[in-house]
């Protein structure tokens, strides 16, 4: 009998998968435990989080499939500052770490990342941690009005949120009365406890299960074959160097991002050098962020079968100029980096297009449109005053993704967030407000022979019709989504009122009495010219309502029979018009 090769610590190849997916199964599950336990809907219904397992050196081994590269990415950075800040050796079982400063985690106040040891026989074998999006933190809420990360909200360092399983009242008692929220607030950082102690004990589980099964070994061979792996991937690529520049609204004005990738033979550089200063608003980035999403615009594109981890994330290096608006100082305001940091997807994909130039989609929407709310009795820039008690809202919208080189973009869908819509039922439940309309825009997809991704409308108010704030955090008004090889541009998003008042794209505005707030979510840009796109799918689309009649004709270049049916001996007519017209 041939005997199995063994590969590290006598495990074989078999078995070091079985491995993997019992600790696949571990992070999942503490994910699991997060999203029935949180209080807020951001985490338990639009999935906001992260959740991962590390080693004792703060090594992300493996991260749960639930979550958005932003949080989790950042979480690969943030644990090695908890073990920086808090020798593994002074931990005991039942300890918790809290915090959430921007520049040790992921970016602004509003994410609290926890981080617990797990023990085994009394000796330290890891870590789990989580971080989660809260709905409010204090100061002037979520938005981009803040010219301090001081006006932002609560500010905590590292520090313990329970020690040996007694909970820290006095730091619970100091969030709660710094918060709009606090039940939810509570709530949500208990939940993160129970989290990481699930994540803990389905560890030692598996670990009893396999009891001569070395964790640091396994650890130490998923991180190296990770980063081997990625490495291997890099090699095959032609050595150069990519650029791209991308134009997105900004606040005040106009944000220039700036990629310069350069691929070496086991390593790819982003150098963000010539991108905008640094803002005074709150739409900065701190490095930490900026590495999550230039990161996963890389694994995406080339590598995404291979496990998101310290080692894969290894050959990929970030540098942004330090007071860019990429990587800011502390105490620069950065409460809704979101906005810039989902661009960078895109912005490495357009370096990546000459690299491997038929796998790369075209833009889209990117950064998500949360409508962030804010009413009830205490609202202060009012004309009629509410009975309803004071309350804060936040529901993600999402717009098209980019046209795919073989398939069409994903209508409002979240990328690169990966964060969900919550459903409407489950916003009318969290707040006193209804959602009168949720509906796609037609024709909102750029053009192509594969169209970009549908936006949506969205329509909303209060259920008393009293005046509410809403604190904008949208792009994409000013500059679209734009086309890869001849697809045109996605649709511009735009703010309104119902009553036509046109509303700014940041910032804090108020919607009076008896209006609505009306968001029109962007589109994805299309690929490929319009004219070789299959004739049946135009007609799908036109039978949806996806597009016009007019559209058809005049873009795709397809007629239809009085029945409803392509003409094909117009639409090969019109096809050639068309390219002679486009000669």
């Amino acid at each position: 009998m041939n005997k199995k090769k063994k590969i590290r610590g006598g495990l074989s190849k078999m078995m070091l998968q079985v491995m993997w997916t019992r600790l696949i199964a571990v992070v999942e599950g503490q994910a699991k435990s997060l999203v029935r336990t949180a209080f807020s809907a951001t985490v338990s219904e639009a999935g906001d989080l992260s959740a991962a397992v590390f080693d004792t050196e703060g090594r992300m081994i493996a991260q749960a499939v639930t979550g958005t590269p932003g949080h989790v990415n950042s979480l690969a950075e943030a644990v090695k500052n908890f073990v920086l800040e808090v020798a593994p050796s002074r931990l005991r079982d039942g300890d918790h770490l809290l915090t959430n400063d921007p520049w040790l985690s992921s970016g602004h106040l509003h994410d609290i990342t926890v981080v617990t040891p797990t023990f085994r026989e009394g000796r330290l074998v890891g870590f789990f941690a989580c971080c989660c999006h809260q709905v409010d933190i204090g100061g002037l809420g979520q938005g981009p009005d803040a010219k301090s990360v001081f006006e932002e909200g609560l500010y905590i360092p590292i520090m313990y949120l329970a020690k040996a399983g007694e909970l820290n009242d006095d730091l619970i008692k100091i969030i709660k009365a710094n918060v709009r929220q606090p039940y939810e607030v509570e709530g949500d950082i208990l939940s993160y406890i129970a989290s990481n102690e699930t994540g803990g004990r389905l560890l030692n589980q598996m670990l009893d299960e396999f009891p001569n099964i070395s964790f640091k070994k396994l650890a130490d061979y998923i991180i190296d074959f990770s980063q081997k792996s990625m490495e291997e991937k890099i090699k095959h690529l032609p050595i150069g160097v990519f650029r791209n520049l991308m134009k997105v609204d900004g606040y005040d004005k106009e944000v220039i991002l700036k990629a310069r990738l350069e691929v070496k033979q086991k390593k790819i550089t982003i150098d963000f050098e010539g991108s905008s200063e640094a803002s005074k608003f709150g739409i900065n980035l701190v490095y930490n962020y900026t590495l999550a999403y230039s990161a996963y615009g890389v694994r995406a594109a080339l590598a995404p079968e291979i496990p998101n981890n310290t080692g894969s994330l290894a050959p990929i290096e970030v540098l942004a100029p330090e007071d860019s608006i990429l990587n800011v100082r502390k105490p620069a305001p950065v409460c809704a980096r979101h906005i810039i940091g989902q661009f960078l997807p895109d912005l490495v994909l357009g370096c990546l297009q000459r690299v491997v130039p038929e796998g790369i989609q075209a833009e889209g929407s990117a950064g998500i449109w949360g409508i962030q709310a804010r009413g009830g009795r205490e609202l202060s820039e009012t004309k009629v005053s509410s009975a309803l008690p004071t309350f804060d809202l936040l529901f993600f919208n999402s717009g098209g993704t980019g046209a795919r080189p073989t398939s069409d973009g994903l209508s409002a869908t979240g990328f690169p967030s990966g964060v969900q819509a919550l459903p409407t039922e489950a916003v009318e439940n969290f707040a006193p407000v209804i959602i009168w309309r949720k509906e796609f825009r037609p024709g909102s997809g750029g053009a192509g022979k594969w169209r970009g991704g549908l936006g949506q409308s969205v329509e909303f108010s209060v259920v008393d019709d009293s005046s509410f704030a809403v604190f904008a955090m949208f792009d994409r008004v000013e500059n679209p989504a734009r086309g890869r090889k001849g697809g045109f541009d996605g649709f511009r998003g735009s703010v309104r009122t119902s009553n036509g008042k046109k509303l700014k794209a940041k910032g804090k505005q108020v919607v009076q009495s008896g209006d609505r707030l009306v968001i029109d979510v962007p589109g994805g840009a299309g690929y490929g010219k319009p004219i070789y796109r299959n004739p049946i799918y135009v007609l799908e689309d036109f039978k949806l309502g996806l597009i016009d009649a007019k559209t058809a004709k005049l873009v795709y270049g397809v007629a239809f029979t009085s029945g409803g049916a392509i003409d094909f001996e117009r639409t090969k007519l019109l096809r050639k018009q068309l390219k002679i017209s486009k000669a």
